[in-house]
This record gives structure tokens, sequence and C-alpha cells, in this order.
């Protein structure tokens, strides 16, 4: 079958954007690896958006939770994933979890019932020189396609343990005990400062030794990772002061809440977390240098005891995982073409978006101004206001490429409410906000 598209990978994501593109018209043929004779170390079978983790696409709350918006707003969109997992939904309280085989089956299904849309089994090695190709292949990117795409974006390799920091929310940090300032002031007030005396910093020390850690899958074993993002916990294995001279180092920041007459700038903390801007909004920061494989648990408890951290509420936990994405912000332009190739459009995880959902959004997205371009219209951008332009801006160009990491969908991406709303009300604020303003979008 001649067709307009070629969508490589049949996970969530491409199975999402032939949906998008069949539905409207288009020719699309899905090329997946699994079923070829070819499979990947994480997948069972060769079901098309196989769940190879958690049945899970966690909250269901589109009036209070950042998850839970996108489903809604997924749902707006005629999304085949959101379709199929009403149909497969099993009890899961406030959650939404799927019968992962019956999930598998209504979306292979629904698309089979397609005419439109021609499913091969093929592994495709290299990225097509010519014709509207949209790449979906996932953190699992076969290794030949993975170098045909450092070839084409510069990147020297994409397969590597990504070794992930924590990112906190700013307005859950305490800043009458942290205090903003670069080292030796000079860059102006850069990092966010969390200072330590000698007792709490063994205490954190001896916490990092402690902590349970996540084990490596068996094919991550052999996987390496980069020196220059070693876990703290290894690094704190190898010696006590080993991050007070490495990420921790405190000099050159006097702290001003430790002013005294004699000392009127402050003394040097024994130790310091600095914590630097993620997001142009300032709404998130990383904590530089933590990336780790403390199990999730281990790192909240852990990560509170350091002073002004104590109510932290995170946007991200840290991780050390074999990973296949793309720095996209650099990459990438605002409708996810390929800057240097503009005929290849990326989706789902390999753009760096994290989970199930935020991957079918991606590839969601992906269909539709694939589609747009196909019937001459100029796409209209999405409000970043919602949950789906949230996503799509962080992944494009908002995030700080050079701390680019995969990422839930998070209130911390979207633009601050009205700072006379409180707290305890904001989330609402911003899904009602989210809800009026994509309806706009949708109806204009």
């Amino acid at each position: 079958m001649a067709y307009d598209v070629h969508i490589i990978g049949g996970g969530m994501a491409g199975s999402e954007a032939a949906w998008q593109l069949a539905r409207r018209g288009y020719k699309v043929r899905l090329s997946e690896m699994r079923g070829s004779g070819d499979t990947t170390p994480a997948h069972q079978g060769t079901g098309l958006a196989e769940l190879v983790c958690s049945n899970s696409f966690r909250s269901d709350d589109h009036e209070n939770n950042a998850v839970g918006l996108l489903h809604h707003e997924m749902r707006q969109l005629d999304s085949l994933i959101m379709a199929a997992a009403e149909v497969a939904k099993v009890p899961a309280g406030s959650a939404l979890a799927v019968d992962r085989e019956v999930f598998s089956g209504e979306v292979e299904a629904r698309l089979s019932a397609l005419p439109n849309v021609e499913v091969v089994r093929e592994r495709i090695d290299r990225l097509p020189p010519a014709g509207l190709t949209i790449v979906a292949t996932g953190p699992l990117t076969a290794a030949a396609l993975a170098e045909s795409i450092g070839a084409a974006t510069g990147a020297d390799s994409l397969a590597f343990f990504d070794a992930i920091a924590p990112i906190v929310h700013h307005d859950t940090i305490d800043m009458t005990v942290a205090w903003k300032a670069a080292r030796w002031d000079k860059g102006g007030k850069d990092y966010i400062n969390c200072p330590l005396n000698r007792e709490q910093y063994l205490a954190f020390h001896q916490g990092l030794m402690d902590g349970e850690k996540t084990e490596f899958r068996e094919w991550e074993e052999n996987t390496p990772y980069f020196e220059g993002c070693m876990p703290i916990e290894v690094m704190a294995a190898r010696g006590v002061d080993t991050l007070r001279f490495g990420p921790m180092k405190p000099v050159g920041l006097d702290n001003p809440h430790w002013a005294t007459a004699e000392h009127p700038n402050g003394r040097w903390p024994y130790a310091v977390v600095q914590l630097r801007q993620d997001n142009k909004l300032g709404t998130l920061w990383n904590m530089v240098g933590f990336q780790t494989k403390l199990k999730y648990a281990e790192q909240v408890r852990l990560f509170r005891t350091i002073p002004g951290l104590e109510n932290a509420e995170f946007a991200r936990l840290g991780g050390l995982h074999r990973n296949t994405f793309l720095n996209s912000p650099v990459l990438l332009d605002r409708q996810l073409r390929l800057k240097s190739a503009p005929h290849i459009r990326f989706a789902g995880q390999i753009t760096g978006c994290e989970g199930y959902v935020e991957s079918s959004a991606i590839g969601l997205l992906a269909g539709l101004m694939t589609a747009s371009q196909l019937a001459g219209r100029d796409w209209q951008p999405l409000p970043r206001t919602c949950a789906l332009g949230a996503l799509l801006s962080h992944v494009t160009g908002d995030a700080e490429a050079e701390t680019y990491q995969p990422m839930n969908i998070n209130f911390g991406l979207f633009p601050p409410t009205d700072a006379e709303i409180k707290k305890k009300q904001r989330k609402a604020a911003y899904t009602e906000r989210a809800k009026r303003d994509l309806a706009a979008w949708l109806n204009p």
C-alpha cells in the first residue's frame, strides 16, 4: 500500500500517532520490529502498545492532578490509548490501571480495523532520507537505528545509563533556611543553596550508605554510566568527604543566615546542596549532582533531612537506567521536527518525556501536526496553560537544554496561576484554566 506517513515504532506513541492520522483519512505504514524475529530485552510479546513495566496510567483525577488532566485532554482529542484503557480498565481506586493484555489487544484491533493503516513487522535500521516520518521507537531503540539517529543529530551515543537528578517545586523550598547565590558571588544568584553543618552532613552521608537501592535489570548490568554522572551513593562509598569535594562542596558560599558581627557576610557551611533552575518559569529546580539509584521512598525520606527541603515536594525523583532520548529542546522545533531533517518528527519517550500517558500524548500531537501539514494548514500552537501544551513546550524548548532529562507531566511545567490564589486551591485553578483554554483552542 502506498502511504502518506511512515511511523517507526508500534508502541503507545506510534500507535496513537497512526490512529490520529488514519482517522483523518491518511494512509500510514506502521513499522514494528517485534514480530519480525527481533525484539527488545524488555518486551514479552509482539502486540502493539505493550506495557513493559507497570499497568498503571496513574491518577485519573482531572480536577486536582496534572496526569489526570492530561487523560482528560487526550480524551477530548479522540485518543486511541485512552479509549483502549477504558475498555481494559481494572479496579485501582482513583488511578487508571488496565489489564495489559486486553489493552494491547484493543489497540491492535482498533488499528487493524482501519483500512488505511498497514502494520508491517520489520526492523528499520536507519532514518528514511525522504518522506514524512514519525520516529516513536521508545527508550530501547535498536542499536542500528540509534546509531543512525546519532549520526543525524550529532550525538555520540544515545543508549546509556542516564542519571536523573531529583527536581523540586520551588514553592516548597524554605528560603528562610536556603539562600540564592553563586559560588564566590560569580554569575549572579543562580543557585539555591541548602546548608549542612558537620553533624547533618555525616548523618546524610550515612543515610546514603544505608539506603535501599534499586537493582539493575538483567539487560542493564553491563551498560556503563558516565563518570561525570556518578550516582551520589557511589561517590559517598569512595570516602566520607568525597561529596564535600564534589557536588556538595561549600567553598565560596557565605550563608547570610549565619551572619554575625565578626562575619557580616556569614560563614561557609560544612557542606551545601545546590539547586539549579530547571525551567524558564522558575517553578522547578533540580538538585545538582544528585543522580541516584536510591528507591523513591528512601529518596523522599533522606532528601527531606536536608535543611531547607524539609517540606519539599518533588516533580521528579532521581534515577539511573538505560535510556534512549534526544536533547529535544536543542534538536527539535516546536512541531517535533528534527531541525536538520524536518521531514522527520519524533514522538514518545525518545523525545524526553517520561511515562505511558506522556509518551502517548506526544504521539497524539505528532499525528495531529503531521495531519495538519498534509492538509496544507498552518499548525495552531496549543495553549501552554493546558497539559498537552505545557508538556510539548517543555520538550521542544522551555526546558534547560544542559540539564534536560526525561520528565513526567506536573504542574511545575505550567505557567503560574494568580499569586493570590491559596496554595490548596492552586491545583483546581490550574485544571480549570487548562480546560477553558483547551476548549477555546478546539473551538476557535
